[in-house]
């Protein structure tokens, strides 16, 4: 910690015409010029120049100003230092960083200035408020690309969590892009060289995280070894399996120098690395997770209609943080799958135990950001006080499974650690009721120390002989009125009204006079004052440091804390699972290596809950490689094919998270990535239109997928014109099928019938069709997904539904009918000649109607003499014979 204590050598004669303290500011601003300086003067944090105009804008709070000399005035506002924290939240969900510049020194000690540093600088991925989103992570990355590979570090300092990996040769930046849209980070660390580079806009296009370029030399691979080595107290990293990943450590390493530059803190609570191997996981890039709505629905801000919304029965934050994460990192490992299935069969089928489990894990709070505080100094007496309550749960959470049969409950049984220690010491030194702040009285209870007891004592025995004081010289001198009396500026008094002042004894000494009265000491009561204040003064010290003891040995057991909280957060999560398994009438699914997935009974597990009245249809389906590898869709609007679509994948994600699912029966052969090809939508910002949002999706999915993969493909091509849409939609298809390195399991939804030829064309194509009732002009969506094609669109009774005029769909269905007798006449396409087979009574989109209602539409009718009409008909008609 370096001190700023007033001018430096060397600068500039402006800077010797300010005060000592903004002097003082000034070489702090220097030093950190991109960030708000929070400079504590007295009770508040002041902000001044260009910082206070900032600020005051982005926190709604008054501008005034300082004196910079004579003929200047300084911008200045301030905060209140014990309200900081929302105002520093504030400014950090901006993207502004924050420097705390705090009083080192206590102020009625220091000779001249007081001293102050930077003790803290808070970035949007250090932020670490008590107030902080709990259920959501607060993470740093660091991204190191180099050579067509890519390092990649990640830490969250409010949890202690710190991981690093690097992806390979093949598609590094999309699966960079991939992690961070699962983990969601809240700034990224470049390296200086490349943060303007090409290289550097292509790896972050579509982050949406601030980008702090950091300096080159703390990504040097020597010098990063070497931190990490020494912050872990190792000789190596080989224990850490780091020691073939270079770029790794790089970017593990930036993010521990970061941290050190920024934080202050020891970091105890970072307290080992683990490499992070992106293949052991399902993996889902930023399309599937918003298309499958996975942690919030497709209107963002609310979890509400999202699978996080369904499965989110935790009770502890720690639960609840996890759960999103074994939402986005699904498993591939089998074994670890079933564990996972082992312990939610047990809970779900031991009601009362789960039960009485889920009370115990609801008393635990937010163990990870309670360490996190700790280690960094950030943490009060009231912090510690909930780490005590947190602890004590355990011995009885811990109870709670003895007798289990699942190998993983077994193994928590008899590694499980209640950290008693922990627990006595914080209920012997810390108050039941503390103050907020460890800079007030009260923090140590009673008993702790005899020291501090003994200057209690003293203390209260000063008050009480003030008290008898205060009765004796009203006895003594006969002024009823006489009180005893305290304040900052003048310490103990004695007030006479002035009714009485001509009986105020001779060795009273004057202090102050007032309107209606006069103040007084005498030596006997500024002798108990010195007594009574310095003991104030020593009790607020020794408790300080009493309080600074307790927290180093609480820190000492950060480890066995770190490890119960991690096993803490992982029961919830699986109690959860098992709750809403029980509720929602969901069952084991059998995961294995197979490539057959077979679900009896499907239901999607968000729609039905949101089900009003309507019992929601489930559905089978059925994908293998040998005969139901692409499943081809059809049917109106508004029938269900995308339900169905994301249900199966949704069902497969479930799987493998190791929870139940919502069907009759499922099997699952492991699933390596899930894409999605759904909707329509531009980029605005990008410059990319629908279609081309579409194309570029797509061509994702034929470069990545592959034999193990899911893809799901909802009205590919209907961004451009009809012809070019169903030609491309057809050769995707064939591309799918054919190509020997992709076969995945394909679900495609499509309004192109002409698509539905291929399954008697190619062997593992299938269509699946969704059954509608004809009512005269109405239909009725049956939601059953059945074997066939639909032969028709429905497009005009689905206007109905949606309440278009009956005037418009009355002409419509003249225009319906009119391109149906111009197209009627099917023509046959081959598979490589292009001839499709159209269904009778559908437009052909190979026919000549288009080219002919073009010209009928570019006609000027009022402007035709009955001889040209005539003429025009006559060679429209011609066109129209050669085209049959």
């Amino acid at each position: 910690m370096r001190y700023c204590t007033g001018q430096t050598e060397g600068e500039s004669s402006s800077m010797a015409d300010m005060t000592p303290m903004m002097q003082q500011y000034y070489n702090v601003k220097r030093e950190h010029p991109d960030g708000i300086i929070f400079f504590r003067i007295g009770d508040f944090y002041e902000m001044f120049g260009q910082d206070a105009e900032l600020a005051s804008k982005m926190l709604d709070i008054a501008l005034t100003t300082r004196d910079k000399h004579r003929d200047q005035q300084v911008p200045m506002c301030g905060v209140p230092h014990h309200a900081a924290d929302s105002y520093i939240e504030r400014l950090v969900k901006a993207g502004q960083k924050v420097v705390i510049c705090e009083q080192v020194e206590d102020p009625r000690k220091a000779k001249g200035l007081v001293k102050r540093a930077v003790v803290r600088v808070v970035t949007p991925g250090t932020y670490a408020s008590a107030e902080s989103a709990a259920e959501v992570n607060t993470y740093l990355a660091a991204l190191v690309p180099a050579k067509n590979m890519v390092g990649f570090g990640v830490v969250d300092v409010t949890t202690g969590e710190f991981f690093a990996t690097d992806f390979g040769a093949a598609g590094a930046e999309a699966r960079c892009r991939e992690e961070c849209s699962k983990l969601a980070p809240k700034e990224i660390l470049l390296p200086r060289r490349v943060t303007d580079s090409l290289e550097a806009a292509k790896l972050l296009d579509g982050i949406s995280a601030t980008i702090t370029p950091y300096e080159d030399w703390a990504f040097d691979y020597h010098l990063a070894y070497r931190l990490l080595t020494e912050h872990f107290g190792t000789a190596s990293l080989d224990g850490y399996g780091m020691n073939e990943h270079p770029l790794a450590v790089s970017a593990a390493g930036a993010l521990l120098q970061y941290l050190q530059d920024t934080q202050g803190g020891a970091l105890q609570h970072l307290t080992k690395l683990s490499l992070y191997n992106p293949g052991d996981f399902l993996m889902l890039d930023s399309s599937a997770i918003r298309h499958l709505e996975l942690l919030e629905p497709a209107i963002a801000g609310t979890k509400e209609g999202s699978l996080l919304w369904v499965l989110d029965e935790t009770v502890s934050v720690l639960g609840s943080r996890l759960l999103r994460k074994w939402i986005t990192h699904p498993l591939v490992d089998v074994e670890q799958i079933e564990r996972r299935q082992e312990v939610v069969e047990e809970l779900k089928q031991q009601s009362t135990r789960r039960a009485a489990v889920r009370v115990h894990l609801a008393k635990i709070l937010d163990l990870d950001r309670l360490l996190g505080r700790l280690a960094l100094g950030l943490a009060g007496p009231r912090d510690l006080l909930a780490l005590k309550r947190s602890l004590e749960v355990l011995p009885d959470l811990g109870k709670e499974l003895e007798r289990s049969e699942a190998d993983w409950l077994r193994a928590c049984h008899q590694q499980w650690d209640a950290v008693g220690e922990v627990t006595s010491l914080i209920d012997e030194a810390i108050s039941d009721e503390p103050p907020a702040l460890a800079q007030e009285l009260g923090v140590i209870k009673d008993g702790y120390d005899p020291r501090l007891d003994s200057l209690r004592c003293l203390c209260r025995e000063g008050k009480t002989w003030l008290a008898n004081l205060e009765a004796a010289e009203r006895e003594r001198t006969g002024m009823a009125s006489l009180k005893v009396r305290y304040n900052k500026v003048f310490g103990y008094y004695i007030e006479v009204t002035k009714k009485y002042l001509g009986q105020v004894p001779a060795h009273y000494i004057r202090k102050q006079t007032l309107v209606n009265a006069e103040r007084f000491i005498t030596e006997e009561l500024k002798e108990y004052e010195e007594r009574i204040l310095g003991a104030e003064e020593q009790m607020l010290e020794l408790e300080q440091q009493l309080l600074a003891g307790v927290v180093e040995r609480v820190a000492r057991e950060m480890l066995r804390m770190q490890r119960m909280a991690r096993i803490v957060a992982e029961l919830d999560v699986l109690a959860s699972l098992a709750e809403v398994a029980d509720l929602c009438g969901y069952v084991r699914p059998r995961v294995n290596r197979g490539d057959i997935i077979q679900i009896t009974d499907g239901r999607h597990p968000v729609l039905e809950h949101l089900a009003e009245g309507e019992p929601f249809v489930p559905n089978d389906a059925f994908l293998d490689s040998t005969s139901h590898e692409i499943l081809i869709i059809t049917g109106p609007n508004m029938a269900g094919k995308s339900t169905y679509m994301r249900q199966v994948a949704l069902i497969v994600l479930l799987a493998q998270m190791g929870s139940f699912v919502p069907a009759s029966s499922a099997e699952v052969g492991v699933v390596d990535r899930i894409f999605t090809r759904v909707g329509a939508s531009d980029n605005l910002a990008r410059g990319l239109s629908t279609f081309m949002v579409e194309m570029n999706e797509t061509a994702s999915i034929l470069n990545n997928a592959t034999g193990r993969s899911l893809v799901l493909f909802d009205e590919i091509g209907r961004g451009t014109s009809t012809y070019d849409g169903v030609s491309i939609a057809w050769a995707v298809v064939e591309y799918l099928h054919e190509h020997p390195a992709l076969c995945p399991k394909t679900l495609f939804a499509t309004h192109y019938h002409e698509l539905t030829q291929l399954a008697g064309r190619l062997p593992r194509v299938r269509n699946l069709t969704m059954r509608v009732e004809e009512r005269g002009e109405q239909i009725v969506f049956l939601r059953k997904v059945v074997e066939g094609s639909a032969d028709r669109s429905y497009g005009i009774q689905v206007a109905r539904l949606a309440g278009l005029p009956d005037s418009l769909l009355a002409r419509s269905r003249e225009i319906l009918e009119t391109l149906e007798q111009v197209g009627g006449r099917s023509r046959k396409i081959g598979t490589r000649q292009r001839r499709v087979q159209v269904h009778p009574g559908q437009l052909s989109i190979f026919s000549a109607g288009d080219a002919l209602c073009r010209e009928l539409a570019k006609l000027d009718i009022n402007n035709l003499t009955p001889l040209q009409a005539l003429s025009v008909l006559i060679e429209l008609q011609r066109k129209a014979r050669t085209a049959v």
